[in-house]
């Protein structure tokens, strides 16, 4: 198996493609072991200097601490994730890490939601992160960043010009996107 890695716009964050299924039920961040049942997390979240691994459909983010080198630690991550599918596992996530909540939205958060999940999520997992809304009160939407997104030197702007404008562009009873 051959695990392929693409950098992202967080210097911090490195995006790990092994070619196979990794989360079968949508995207997870996860930073601490004890919130994970996968081996193949806390292994990960085991290595120094790693601070958080996002898992998406088809691949797996890792966020590093600032002051550790990439090729220090690179290796190890590939290593882990062979070492993971060779058991013939299928997938890292195979179902829920969390309970879903039923929450009921109103028409403007359903269309706030398409436009994120159709638009805007796609090109933000490319860059090996996620974005989920949160809340939409008083003409702001609030939305979480997660992997590589989250703490991104260029985030703010990808924010603010793609994200805000965007919304805003098809709903203008959207004044404001944050981050929270």
């Amino acid at each position: 198996m051959f695990v392929q890695t693409e950098i992202t716009p967080n210097p911090n964050s490195l995006k790990f493609l092994p070619g196979k299924n990794v989360s079968n039920c949508g995207s997870f961040e996860i930073t601490k072991k004890e919130d994970t049942d996968s081996e193949l997390v806390r292994n990960l979240l085991s290595i120094n200097g790693v601070i958080g691994v996002f898992l998406g459909v088809d691949f797996l983010s890792i966020n590093k601490k600032e002051d550790i080198i990439w090729e220090d630690i690179k290796h190890i991550v590939i290593s882990l994730i062979n070492d993971f599918y060779a058991t013939g596992k299928n997938f890292v996530i195979e179902n829920e890490l969390f309970e879903k909540k039923e929450q009921k939205f109103n028409e403007i958060e359903e269309k706030i939601i398409k436009i994120l999940e159709t638009k805007i999520r796609p090109a933000v997992a490319k860059d090996g992160g996620d974005i989920k809304f949160k809340e939409f009160k008083n003409g702001i939407v609030k939305v979480e960043l997660q992997g590589s997104c989250s703490g991104c030197p260029s985030s703010t702007m990808t924010l603010k010009q793609g994200v805000q404008n965007l919304l805003c562009h098809y709903l203008p009873e959207v004044k404001e996107v944050v981050a929270i």
